[in-house]
């Protein structure tokens, strides 16, 4: 694509779509999602839905750096902002949807990555894309979190009787 096409549908979109994408009570059903996945396990899950990308990463699309290395250098800063990676148990995820590129990333911290194979991460990435093609965000969604939490379940299950804290906030980040 071009780059000043690219540019343009980018600067097109904005908050508005991540609404309309993402509802206010389509969020409160996720969060309430999050919260009730972390009583299960000891990882942090965080949801974040951004319209388009700011003009900085827009321009690093090149040859050398394809979309899909940017839309997950995004993802990553993403994972930061949100302090995913500083979790007690390094096990937090953040699941970042690109509404402008229908880019979809997870970015799981040290502790769960090292125990997840890629594959098994691009098999939810694969079937959330397969959803959302569809229109069906909240199911789509939905399905990813129930498998995310799986995995942290499998690896990283909750003590019986055990109250952990919950680090991060549950809410969908909508930007």
């Amino acid at each position: 694509m071009n780059k000043l096409l690219r540019i343009l549908k980018h600067r097109w979109r904005d908050r508005a779509d991540t609404l309309r994408a993402i509802p206010d009570d389509m969020a409160a059903r996720l969060a309430r999602r999050v919260a009730a996945s972390e009583l299960r396990h000891t990882g942090e899950v965080r949801l974040c839905v951004e319209a388009a990308l700011p003009t900085s990463y827009l321009w690093r699309i090149q040859a050398a750096t394809p979309l899909k290395a940017v839309a997950r250098q995004r993802a990553l800063a993403w994972f930061g902002r949100l302090r995913v990676w500083d979790t007690e148990c390094n096990n937090g995820v953040l699941i970042y949807l690109l509404l402008a590129e229908h880019a979809i990333e997870f970015v799981a911290d040290r502790a769960l990555s090292q125990r997840v194979s890629a594959a098994q991460w691009q098999g939810i990435v694969d079937r959330l894309g397969a959803r959302l093609h569809e229109g069906a965000f909240e199911d789509g969604l939905t399905q990813a979190l129930e498998e995310v939490s799986a995995l942290l379940v499998e690896h990283f299950p909750a003590e019986p009787g055990a109250q952990s804290a919950n680090e991060l906030a549950d809410t969908v980040v909508r930007v």
